[in-house]
């Protein structure tokens, strides 16, 4: 089990490196055009210091937090990633598996080529769903409803993609959605033997050419360029008057996620939403966007506690997401560490990254000299 040796989820993202293919690494670390929102997210959160206190009696702390009504263990839980399947064999019911076992919550993304019904009867747990929600009203209640009966406690619908970003370095490495099965994309996955039996093979044995089980705009559409044109709901037509639409058909937790603008969490507020995820889609779409961090406490400030504030994009370390709750958010939601855990070492690679960020939590909350995410919610533990 090469992953029980890293010590933080950046050496289980230089391990993932080395396992998979160039070009599916690729496609899961990088982001848009010049991968400047990519790396300021990380710029940005290094750029917030902490201010800790001293003389705390800190023997007795806690992680936990209260999302939408359930208690979960820690602060941050699992962020949707299309097509986590090229990772690892059915790697998102990988990942709802060592979320339920860690009680951190597990967010399926609809650009998933695992049917919504399997992950959620993989695990008895708290999962949430994303969607790239169509402007076919019709379509999108018949996709509401899927969820529904499948049991999704909460559904974040996906504003940030109105269309379709420019990924370059998808396009140089072969490797893009409509996926076209070039020369060069084949060789990089002989090259690559454990991948090429553990994950295509293997995909391709169980249920042939991967599909994407749950979009909400065709149904079952295949990932392969020559069956498909196009694979994502573009949200340029859904608007305010959808999503209050939407607040009716769907009755449980409805968040946006993609949010950068306070104006957009007013909006959220006036349309009766239950929250908003702060969010440049982890640097994948607007290159040269804000990183959530600059943007949480205006936002916050605009949710005025009537909206449940999460953050994701760039998160990466325990201290990271104590910022985030130190700046105005309940809760964070980490994506990559967790495919990289989820590729080197399936559900326990995903238990192990989970229980490296849940003890960095710990440890910084002592060293703040807080004894609870509350605490940190409250204090003044951070400069700008």
């Amino acid at each position: 089990m090469s992953f029980a040796r890293a010590l933080n989820v950046f050496d289980l993202e230089r391990m993932a490196r080395r396992r998979l293919p160039a070009g599916v690494f690729g496609f899961i670390a990088g982001g848009a055009q010049d991968d400047r929102t990519r790396d300021n997210n990380r710029a940005a959160l290094e750029r917030v210091r902490f201010k800790p206190r001293g003389l705390v009696d800190i023997a007795e702390r806690g992680q936990e937090v209260t999302l939408f009504g359930h208690r979960f263990a820690s602060p941050f839980g699992i962020a949707p990633m299309g097509i986590a399947g090229i990772a690892r064999f059915e790697a998102d019911i990988a990942m709802a598996r060592a979320a339920a076992r860690m009680n951190v919550p597990f967010t399926l993304s609809n650009m998933s080529t695992v049917p919504m019904e399997a992950v959620a009867r993989s695990c008895d747990s708290v999962k949430w769903l994303q969607v790239y929600m169509p402007a076919d009203r019709e379509r999108a209640s018949r996709f509401v409803a899927r969820a529904a009966a499948a049991g999704y406690q909460a559904l974040l619908v996906t504003i940030d993609v109105p269309v379709g970003a420019n990924r370059e370095n998808n396009l140089r490495s072969g490797f893009t959605l409509p996926l076209h099965l070039s020369p060069r994309v084949i060789a990089d996955g002989l090259l690559h033997p454990r991948w090429l039996a553990g994950v295509l093979a293997r995909t391709l044995a169980a249920t042939g050419v991967p599909r994407l089980e749950n979009s909400a705009v065709a149904d079952r559409p295949s990932i392969l360029a020559a069956r498909n044109a196009e694979l994502r709901a573009r949200g340029a037509t859904i608007d305010w008057a959808f999503m209050r639409w939407l607040r009716d058909q769907w009755p449980r937790a409805l968040l946006i996620k993609g949010v950068l603008h306070e104006d957009d969490a007013r909006a959220a507020v006036a349309c009766g939403l239950d929250g908003v995820v702060v969010s440049n889609h982890g640097g994948r779409q607007l290159d040269g966007a804000a990183s959530p961090i600059e943007v949480l406490p205006a936002i916050a400030a605009a949710a005025g506690g009537r909206l449940t504030v999460l953050a994701d994009s760039g998160f990466r370390r325990g201290g990271d997401i104590l910022k985030a709750v130190a700046l105005g958010a309940r809760g964070v939601l980490c994506g990559r560490p967790f495919l990289y855990g989820a590729a080197l070492g399936g559900e326990a690679g995903v238990t192990h990254a989970l229980t490296l960020l849940r003890a960095e939590v710990d440890r910084d909350l002592a060293m703040l000299g807080a004894t609870s995410i509350a605490a940190v919610a409250a204090g003044d533990f951070v400069i700008r």
